[in-house]
């Protein structure tokens, strides 16, 4: 047992020292601000955040979404069989079956989704300034069709929604913690490697991404230090709840209302990705073809992760 403790404590400190060094390089080094780049510098930049933003679908389908419709799925079949007794198994076998069908997992990642569409609509109707940057878009617009393909009309400025980048940060933060906790759960040092480097394969990239995101959005340098520190702690945090609980149950620590909260977490991220970074990344017609390329590629990258973790 102590070789294996011992193996899980040095994955808690490479999961807290590799996202952190990850999540910091873009933040400490002004190369990465996109704002005083120009020429080459920022069609590469440009393309960086491409990639990021590929990183970030692959992350959110291949596995947070996929991870939350498999917890989710589980959980719902060992909570509708627990509560079944003898009679009912017996005389409504039909209707348990169909209500076994119901796509639970996309219910509740649907929900996390409009959880956050009605915050950000909410914070709009209260306060219009908190979209950061809606009411430019409609000034900058001056009256063209917003959907139109053929209007010729300035770009859409970039979005600043601080909320939009809450929910990232805190739908990232959710799903770190179950990663640390899946890591700390495992019986055997050979398991418990392959997860902790299918989970850092990913992880510093997602890290880097939201770095980047950050510095590209205008973050302060200190919040966005400590939204990074707060980021990459999570995993480890689940890691050390996880050798907590390994000593009972391992199944102890996984439960429906984790399911749920992973699922929610990956409703909010397919948010963000989907409102917030896909259209910045995507804005301005300069070689359409090179940042598919790139999102295609991050996301391609993700996707192969994926066979592992």
């Amino acid at each position: 047992m102590e070789p294996l403790l011992g193996v899980k404590i040095g994955c808690l400190f490479a999961l807290l020292a590799l996202t952190l060094g990850c999540g910091l390089v873009p933040i400490c080094f002004k190369w990465f601000r996109i704002d005083a780049a120009t020429g080459r510098h920022h069609w590469v930049l440009s393309l960086l955040g491409c990639t990021s933003a590929g990183v970030f679908l692959g992350a959110g389908f291949m596995h947070m979404t996929a991870e939350a419709l498999e917890e989710i799925e589980s959980e719902f079949q060992k909570f509708l069989v627990q509560n079944r007794t003898e009679s009912e198994r017996n005389s409504s076998d039909g209707a348990d079956s169909a209500h076994m069908e119901y796509p639970y997992g996309e219910l509740i990642i649907s929900l996390g989704f409009f959880f956050v569409f009605f915050l950000e609509s909410l914070a709009l109707q209260c306060c219009p300034g908190a979209a950061g940057g809606s009411t430019v878009q409609e000034e900058e617009w001056g009256g063209a069709r917003v959907f139109g393909l053929h209007s010729h009309g300035p770009l859409p400025s970039p979005s600043r929604s601080p909320l939009r980048a809450l929910t990232l940060l805190l739908s990232l933060s959710f799903h770190s913690v179950f990663e640390g906790l899946a890591v700390g759960l495992q019986p055997t040092v050979a398991a418990t490697l392959q997860l902790c480097l299918a989970v850092l394969a990913h992880k510093v990239l997602v890290v880097f991404g939201v770095g980047l995101r950050l510095v590209q959005i205008g973050t302060g340098s200190r919040w966005a230090m400590f939204s990074i520190l707060s980021l990459a702690l999570m995993s480890p945090v689940g890691l050390a709840f996880g050798l907590v609980v390994v000593g009972g149950d391992s199944e102890g620590g996984r439960g429906l209302a984790q399911a749920v909260l992973e699922g929610v977490a990956a409703g909010t991220f397919l948010y963000v990705t989907f409102l917030e970074i896909l259209p910045r990344e995507l804005a301005g017609p300069a070689a359409p073809l090179a940042k598919w390329g790139c999102v295609a590629a991050g996301f391609a990258f993700m996707a192969f992760i994926a066979l592992w973790a």
